[in-house]
């Protein structure tokens, strides 16, 4: 079968590595790695360069001109032009890694759309994100294939637009093989952070779709009614909205901001239970990472969150302080669950970045087709 040239959009590797981020290296790796694709990676970006960037993976080639971010935004929401081959060169395929998808003259589209926060949860998206409500339009206009990370997204995007299920394909995530050997933290980056000996968890950008003050009411419940709930530790960059995180002068709510990411394995490998309580997630990865180090999960019962824990996970009603207080009362008999450990394990182990980039080569063919 002949190799496909892909031009994949790289411009979140770019600044401060979120989720997509996240996506996008690991997925480039994962192809670059790969005989039947030869990947270029280009960026939209007037001040970055991405081939300063430590962690390009070898064997993939890179091509980006300066252009102003901005500018190309509004030029493709509003038109065709300019196309994107005279920005990075041609291509058999282009995929859009973020929900925008330039238009181009012979390239075929592909395009993943992670979640549809910005459609159906408009008040828990920032302003920049609620741009998608007509980017993604465009994008799904241009597209021959939609790649989305879970069925509950495949089921939103078509419920949402009537785009036409044979043409989403569903690419799931990949757990980093680094956190099925994590090890809980030893004394001395527990003192670093202020992390005590026994403690629930919670990772991620602290913005309104994660419902982290559900989470904090929660917790003072549990505490109020069993003392011996352990301390909430919560890891995360500052997002946006009013999510206010206090730390308690009693220690039961230890905020540590932003970690490398070592030592949320770490923290992840140690702690009693990681803690999801999000009002809608796309996929839900740290679920899955809490798996791969044998951690319970305490999670949303939302579709993608039921269908990336496999039903191994604890589920309470979104938002619903009491059950979630109940369910952190109840941790410390799944982390003593020897059965539930190994099944975790066993269950994040088929999620990996081999697997994410095989379903994605399916996409970037069926596009090719037609």
């Amino acid at each position: 079968m002949p190799s496909v040239h892909v031009t994949l959009d790289a411009t979140p590797l770019l600044g401060i590595r979120t989720g997509v981020g996240h996506y996008v290296a690991q997925l480039a790796a994962a192809l670059a790695a790969r005989d039947d694709v030869q990947i270029t990676l280009t960026a939209f970006t007037w001040r970055g360069r991405l081939n300063r960037l430590p962690d390009l993976p070898p064997g993939a080639a890179v091509r980006a001109r300066r252009a102003p971010a901005r500018a190309l935004r509004l030029a493709w929401r509003l038109s065709n032009l300019p196309p994107v081959e005279r920005i990075c060169g041609r291509a058999d395929v282009f995929h859009g890694t973020n929900f925008v998808l330039p238009p181009a003259r012979s390239a075929a589209g592909v395009v993943t759309i992670h979640d549809l926060a910005f459609l159906l949860y408009p008040d828990t998206v920032d302003a920049k994100s609620r741009e998608y409500r007509v980017l993604v339009p465009r994008a799904l206009q241009r597209a021959r294939v939609v790649v989305v990370p879970s069925r509950a997204i495949a089921d939103d995007l078509t419920a949402a637009y009537g785009f036409p299920r044979d043409r989403v394909v569903v690419t799931p995530l990949g757990v980093d093989a680094a956190w099925f050997t994590a090890t809980p933290p030893g004394r001395e980056l527990r003192e670093r952070y202020r992390i005590p000996a026994r403690y629930v968890l919670f990772v991620g950008t602290l913005e309104p779709r994660k419902n982290l003050p559900v989470l904090l009411q929660a917790h003072r419940l549990a505490r109020a009614g069993n003392p011996q709930v352990p301390p909430l530790v919560v890891v995360g960059a500052a997002g946006w909205g009013d999510v206010p995180v206090d730390t308690a002068d009693d220690g039961s709510v230890v905020r540590t901001g932003y970690l490398p990411h070592d030592v949320v394995r770490s923290l992840t490998a140690g702690a009693a239970a990681v803690v999801i309580p999000s009002r809608y997630e796309g996929f839900g990865l740290p679920a899955l990472e809490a798996f791969a180090c044998g951690t319970p999960v305490v999670a949303s019962d939302i579709p993608a969150l039921r269908e990336v824990t496999g039903g191994l996970a604890r589920y309470v009603p979104v938002s619903d302080a009491e059950a979630l207080a109940e369910a952190l009362c109840a941790i410390s008999d799944d982390a003593a669950d020897d059965a539930g450990r190994s099944a975790r394990r066993t269950w994040a182990a088929a999620f990996t970045w081999d697997r994410c980039a095989d379903l994605t080569v399916v996409a970037y063919r069926q596009a090719c087709a037609g």
